[in-house]
């Protein structure tokens, strides 16, 4: 752990969040310190995250999904199965367009083109990926500029088409909860990501406490989600973890991995809105509910964005916590009947 690179790495995302309040951009937490810095290791300063704190940060985000689980969303939940089984479907098309331009076109190995066209987790999919001999370096920076474009663009355009205000605080602040409630929140978020963690769930952080805390909020324990301040900083946290992922990229690797990237994020943009769009004709959900559900971002990205945005978190969420859990299982599978 080096403390002047993250002493530097905060004090650059602080910047960030400061230019885009001042500006009136949306999402200044999260874009802030993502776009600084990317900006800042583009111009060849070494940053550092501190992985612990960062995941500390998204138990956060799993806290306020969980918490809107409600005995009425579980109900609406059988109007979900239609628009849960897209999914699927969408992850099919998202890998058959994507796998042969980063193959064909961009020009990276099988293993390279394969698991960096599928829009899974990061992690799991740099596992899978280097077992298989890819190069781990060009599936994180390719998977990490999907996510810094699909993140960028897409709040975007729901602050200029749609007019959806992404700058107001994503939630009550902290002084109008009850503290009882939001110490009970604090333990099921470490505990929830704890237990996920010695049993090996994928996406622990998140996954863990959403499980825990969505039980709380269904026998009435928890009412509220996070005060405002929280997810604020868990934005912050996640901002900072994607820009960093660009320290030390080379010029070679600027013209062909963030081209690359660029494309691909362009095909799953697009492969999104079609599903998107299939869903409002079919009546499964809302225009803003949609296109969150079926956006190929991260998924804690995603969770900010649905919970800022005012979106249905739990539909949203479910649909990418399905996307993953196929993404996972049958990737793996699928490389190797290609092979």
């Amino acid at each position: 752990m080096n403390l002047g690179r993250i002493a530097l790495t905060f004090a650059i995302g602080v910047s960030g969040v400061i230019v885009f309040r001042a500006a009136g951009l949306p999402l200044p937490f999260l874009l802030g310190p993502m776009l600084a810095c990317l900006v800042a290791a583009l111009a060849g300063l070494k940053l550092s995250s501190w992985a612990p704190l960062t995941n500390a940060m998204r138990t956060i985000l799993g806290v306020a999904v969980g918490a809107s689980f409600t005995p009425a969303v579980i109900v609406q939940m059988g109007d979900m199965l239609v628009s849960l089984a897209l999914v699927p479907l969408f992850l099919l098309v998202c890998g058959v367009l994507g796998y042969p331009f980063l193959r064909r076109v961009a020009g990276f190995d099988a293993p390279t083109a394969f698991y960096s066209a599928m829009p899974g987790g990061l992690q799991d999919m740099l596992l899978f990926g280097e077992e298989a001999g890819g190069d781990p370096r060009a599936m994180s920076l390719l998977h990490a500029t999907r996510v810094l474009l699909i993140v960028t663009i897409l709040p975007l355009i729901l602050w200029l088409a749609w007019d959806i205000d992404l700058t107001l605080p994503p939630g009550a602040p902290a002084s109008s909860l009850p503290w009882p409630e939001m110490a009970i929140m604090v333990v099921s978020g470490i505990a929830g990501w704890q237990v996920a963690s010695r049993i090996g769930m994928f996406g622990a952080s998140i996954l863990g406490p959403l499980i825990l805390t969505a039980a709380l909020a269904l026998t009435g324990v928890i009412e509220h989600r996070p005060p405002a301040e929280a997810i604020m900083a868990a934005q912050f946290f996640i901002g900072l973890a994607v820009g960093v992922k660009y320290t030390g990229i080379t010029l070679t690797e600027v013209r062909r991995i963030l081209g690359a990237g660029l494309g691909h994020a362009a095909i799953l943009g697009a492969v999104a809105f079609v599903f998107a769009e299939a869903a409002l004709i079919m009546g499964l959900a809302p225009p803003l509910d949609a296109i969150l559900a079926f956006a190929p971002g991260g998924q804690a990205e995603m969770a900010v964005l649905a919970i800022v945005a005012g979106a249905d978190v739990a539909y949203v969420i479910l649909h990418h916590v399905l996307r993953i859990v196929i993404v996972i299982v049958g990737a793996p599978l699928i490389f190797r009947f290609l092979r």
